[in-house]
């Protein structure tokens, strides 16, 4: 488990669902949205069937928050690239 600092926020990573990288405010200001899934406690175990387990909220971020989320999810150290962009071709 680790926690992410953004300005005022603080981020369990555990609990981060998704990451969207390159998204525009309707201002057209650039920004990232991370998608937060924190685990609901119900009353009774019965319960449980019945409901979903996790309560989902996606939160923006603009700036130079944006920016730090930027670089964070896309280091090497971070998160693992399925598909680099920058992919370099060996000449035989």
């Amino acid at each position: 488990m680790a926690f992410i600092k953004i300005q005022n926020v603080v981020i369990n990573t555990s609990y981060v669902a998704a990451v969207r990288l390159d998204n525009q405010t309707s201002l057209g200001e650039k920004s990232v949205s991370v998608l937060i899934a924190t685990p609901k406690f119900p009353l009774f175990q019965q319960d449980t069937i019945a409901q979903e387990l996790y309560h989902y909220e996606w939160v923006e971020f603009t700036g130079q928050a944006a920016n730090a989320l930027q670089d964070y999810f896309t280091s090497f150290n971070n998160v693992i690239d399925l598909l680099p962009q920058h992919q370099e071709s060996s000449a035989v």
